[in-house]
């Protein structure tokens, strides 16, 4: 309840320089302000509502609520950047025009105006145009040539799904498309690379029942991301995955088999997990045949730089969601070694999915949602 508290607190300040900037600083009519100061209190509550949906509120009622709160959210993300846009060239209007001409304080308040109706058409249209983009994964295929790989794994196809963040904003229906895309393509093997949710298990556990229809011959399984750990105990939602079928690989490994060929598939913990769950890849690793193929699963793609050091050959991520909303994967370089799609760490070849789903906002811009086919060659 704090943090649901905390980030009231911060959207109502949001909100405020909203109201100013957007209401006071235009000199809009007075009879604009009320009906828009309503309209900003209400999106205020319901993304606070969206900011506890799955945690401290039901999902069952509050998941409308917390989509259009969310959703909004994109929204102020933009208005923001239009707000700092609008400003500089009022500075610069009030620097030219406050040496040519006395009438400089009413050229900046028409080009407030005009800059500011822009900045909202824009922002609501890139919301509109990300809700829109976020609302299905779309099944990517990209073909990994791997020179350690054995000839017997050779076309193996490996349906990767990241990021799903079932709960505040979608549900269980969001997850059934999921699974019904995947089990389209036929894999051969599923991997769940974390942050499947955001909340806890009693609020959001029936949400992720469609994943117990996911079916691959070579087996299907699952590494904790960093949501997992937010709401709580995430060993208890590690242990409620292995209900639905699924192999959870919690700093360990397990062997798979392709006619007389065997590959290792080793699985850590995030990097962020708190005791005694920190990720620890030596010990999946302990006692390994140094000359087999080692597939890791780990939710960063930060992790594939111990993951060279220690010899695997490939790492599958997710995490950055490709930076979700434009221009935010710009910032991710600072964290992560790499975006999204096919790289190279080292040693390492690594896969970073875009991930299914979206944390916060429904909304993706310039990023849109993956569910990663990927074909393992040799070569």
């Amino acid at each position: 309840m704090s943090r649901v508290l905390f980030v009231g607190v911060f959207l109502l300040l949001i909100t405020l320089f909203l109201h100013w900037r957007f209401l006071s600083v235009t000199r809009a009519p007075a009879r604009l302000k009320r009906p828009v100061d309503l309209v900003l209190a209400l999106l205020w509550l319901c993304a606070v509502i969206g900011f506890g949906s799955g945690v401290v509120f039901d999902p069952a009622w509050a998941r409308g609520p917390a989509f259009v709160g969310l959703t909004w959210l994109a929204a102020v993300l933009y208005l923001f950047l239009g707000t700092v846009v609008v400003g500089l060239v009022c500075t610069v209007v009030r620097v030219v025009f406050g040496v040519m001409r006395r009438d400089s304080a009413a050229a900046r308040l028409r080009v407030s105006r005009v800059g500011s109706i822009i900045t909202a058409i824009v922002s609501i249209s890139a919301m509109g145009y990300g809700l829109v983009e976020a609302a299905t994964p779309r099944v990517t295929n990209t073909t990994v040539a791997l020179a350690e790989l054995p000839a017997e794994f050779d076309g193996v196809r490996v349906a990767l799904v990241s990021d799903i963040h079932a709960g505040p904003s979608r549900g269980a229906g969001f997850v059934r498309r999921v699974v019904d895309s995947v089990n389209a393509e036929n894999p051969d093997l599923v991997l769940l690379d974390g942050d499947l949710i955001d909340g806890t298990v009693p609020l959001v556990g029936a949400d992720l029942e469609p994943l117990r229809d996911l079916d691959a011959p070579l087996g299907v399984f699952a590494v904790s991301g960093n949501h997992e750990f937010y709401a709580g105990d995430g060993g208890e939602w590690l242990d409620f995955w292995s209900t639905l079928g699924i192999d959870v690989l919690r700093n360990d490994r397990t062997t798979l088999t392709r006619g007389d060929a065997a590959i290792d598939l080793a699985g850590i913990n995030d990097a962020t997990a708190p005791a005694p769950f920190e990720p620890d890849l030596a010990a999946a690793l302990a006692g390994i045949d140094p000359d087999r193929f080692v597939l890791l699963m780990a939710h960063q793609p930060l992790q594939a730089v111990e993951a060279s050091d220690l010899g695997v050959d490939m790492q599958v991520s997710g995490h950055t969601h490709g930076g979700q909303i434009w221009p935010i994967r710009y910032l991710v370089p600072l964290q992560q070694p790499s975006v999204e799609g096919l790289d190279t760490i080292g040693n390492t070849t690594l896969y970073t999915t875009r991930g299914a789903g979206t944390w916060g906002p429904p909304v993706r811009v310039a990023a849109p949602p993956e569910i990663a086919m990927l074909e393992l060659t040799r070569g």
